[in-house]
Parts: C-alpha cells; structure tokens; sequence
C-alpha cells in the first residue's frame, strides 16, 4: 500500500509551533502566527514578536489573515501516490488569486520566494492582477518591509523579459517607484535597481525619461544618497541616457554637478554617465561650468582603472573639441603628458582615446577651432 504523506509548503506553518496553521493571525510586526500559539506566548509576558525579537506595540492586536487561511485550506498537497507537479500548480494559483491590498509579510514573502525559484511562475504572476497590489505597497514606505518585499517581487518580475518590462510601466510603475526613490534608504536603491531593468527596453526610455520625477529623482539620489543608492541610481541613469532625449532632461535636474561629485569619490559608473551626457552640448557646457571638473576628471586618468580612464578621455574630449579655453585648462591639469603615456603603454581602447585626447589638444592649440 503507497503511504499517503501529505507535504505542506513551510510558509503555511506557525513559526512557534511548526504546525500547518487552521487560524492564521498578523501580529503587528507583520509576521503570521497560528492565533493559539502566540496568544500563548502574549498571555506569558513576551512583549516581542517572536520572529524578528523587535517590540511590539502596547494592546497589540491579533488580525485574522484571510488571504493565507483561505489558501491553506484550498491548497491540494501532493502525496506519494498524487501528481506533485499538478498539486503544486493548483497551491500556486491558489496563492495568486488570494493576494490582495493589504497583503501581509507571510503572503509576500512565499510570493517572493516563489517568483525567486520558479520562472514559470514568474510568468504567471506577471500576467495577473498582482503587479498593482505590488505597486500600491512598493509606493508607501510604512511598514517597510512589505514595501522591502514588493520591490524584490517586481525586480524579478522585470526580469521575465520585455514584455514584462513594458507591462510594468504600463501598470503604472513609474509613480511608486520615484516614490521609494524619493523616500532614500535601501528601498531606493531598490527601486533604482528596477528601473534599470525597464529602461533595458528602448520604448520605456523615452516613457521613463519624460516621467516629470524620475530622472530628477534619481539625480537627487546620486546627489545626496549612500554608496549603494547612489551606485544604483548611478547605473539607472547610465540606461536611461543612452537615450539621445534623456540627456538634457539629466543636464536640467541637475544630474552633472552629482556625477561630477560621484565621481571624485572614485566611481566609475558616473564617469561612464558623463560620457554619455557630454554628447549633448547642454551637457558639455554644464560640465565646463562645474569647478574642479577638469581636476577631477585628470584625477581618473592618474589614479583610475582601465574602463574609468576609457570614459574619462571621452569626456575631456567631447568638452575640449569646440572650447579653447577647456583646453587650456586640461593643459593646465596635465592632461596631456598623461595621455603621451597611454598612447605609449596601452594598444587598447584607452590607447586609441588617449591618442584622440592628443589632436584634439594639438588641433586647438593651432587655431583649429574657437
């Protein structure tokens, strides 16, 4: 006789008792507990919650959690002698159909564990109603972690390919998104991640770049931002710029004196965003007017790797070839000398814009241009 085992997936268990829950309750830290089991634990003094040890309110009250009751006792498990793959298919769509506003951190976070895992999944989450509950909870910042836990589900939904992507924006993201940005913290860089994401799609540069807050948002960030924000915020402004239009929207919120400032504190990324921006003579003439911009472009082709020195050259370049007065500056730095010494030490791409960097130089110091 086939033993007929039943297999629950662990998100429908009590973190206290480990049993399959029959009367899932929230408690105010967001977290699910069978209602017997952290009464329990409440009545016995704990003013804790007992997963994230974090304290709780006084008079916490115990919310019934609907959406995961309804999908515990839906769910069909798998046995020995039953189709695990179809058992697990009805369990998932199960999960899909009960997620709505407000979802709790059990629901979000077997959603994010599942999106994680299993493409095909993604795939149908994405092609549901769920990207607009994501949404409203990506957009408010309290509690944060179910905002933490909606914009990892949308990162991975992004990745299901452009159809995806474009689907997103459509949704809605835009606004949610420069929301999170806005508010800083890692839900930001967050944020900044996705957006990255969607601007892989050519269509949704031009969408994104003309949203009124998002890349002013992002210049912002990079302005005034930590290390991984401004990183991230960095590279989502790197993918919207290789979009000719996006260039003075970036030159307009300012993006220029930020960069130039990331810049000097040794990323590269900016450095790569520069060049981009400086094809625009919106960009060039911003660059010219940030103090110390030579300085720190110079300070790259001394003390730089490889693909920083790269961009670097491209920039001084693009601001030098209609400005005598940039070229002399850029003498001034040294810059010359310097790229003498590439063009001998590297055959690559810094060797070929170092030698570039040079006939520029020559060009303006002969009267070429003004």
């Amino acid at each position: 006789m086939v033993s007929m085992e039943v297999v629950y997936p662990d998100d429908f268990r009590c973190p206290i008792s480990l049993e399959v829950m029959t009367d899932p309750v929230i408690l105010a830290s967001g977290h699910t507990f069978e209602r017997a089991s952290i009464q329990r634990w409440i009545d016995s003094g704990h003013r804790t919650c007992p997963v994230t040890m974090l304290p709780l309110p006084p008079h916490s009250s115990l919310i019934p959690n609907h959406a995961l009751r309804s999908l515990i006792a839906n769910f069909s498990p798998f046995t020995a002698g039953a189709s695990r793959s179809n058992s697990m298919l009805s369990g998932q769509e199960a999960l899909i159909c009960s997620l709505s506003y407000p979802a709790d951190v059990a629901t979000l976070s077997l959603l994010l564990r599942l999106t994680k895992e299993d493409p095909a999944f993604r795939h149908r989450l994405a092609d549901s109603g769920a990207p607009s509950v994501l949404l409203r909870h990506a957009e408010l910042s309290d509690p944060d972690d179910l905002q933490a836990l909606s914009l990892r589900i949308l990162l991975y939904l992004s990745l299901d390919g452009d159809d995806a992507r474009v689907g997103l924006v459509a949704d809605g993201a835009l606004d949610p998104l420069t929301h999170a940005l806005a508010a800083g913290g890692p839900n930001a860089a967050l944020a900044a991640t996705i957006l990255t994401s969607l601007a892989v799609v050519e269509v949704n540069k031009c969408t994104i770049g003309a949203h009124p807050s998002a890349i002013p948002t992002l210049s912002g960030l990079i302005r005034s931002g930590k290390g991984r924000e401004r990183r991230e915020a960095a590279t989502a402004l790197y993918e919207l710029s290789k979009f000719p239009d996006n260039r003075p929207r970036a030159v307009r919120s300012g993006a220029v004196p930020a960069l130039v400032s990331f810049a000097s504190d040794g990323s590269e990324r900016a450095v790569e965003v520069l060049g981009l921006i400086a094809k625009c003579r919106e960009g060039r003439e911003a660059m010219r007017n940030v103090k110390g911009f030579v300085k720190v472009l110079a300070g790259v082709l001394r003390e730089g790797r490889a693909r920083g020195v790269e961009h670097a050259l491209l920039v001084l370049n693009l601001t030098c070839s209609d400005s005598v007065k940039m070229i002399c500056e850029v003498k001034q730095e040294g810059v010359e000398e310097i790229c003498f010494m590439l063009v001998e030490l590297d055959n690559g791409k810094v060797g070929r814009n170092a030698l570039m960097m040079v006939r520029t130089l020559e060009k303006g110091g002969m009267g070429g241009f003004r």
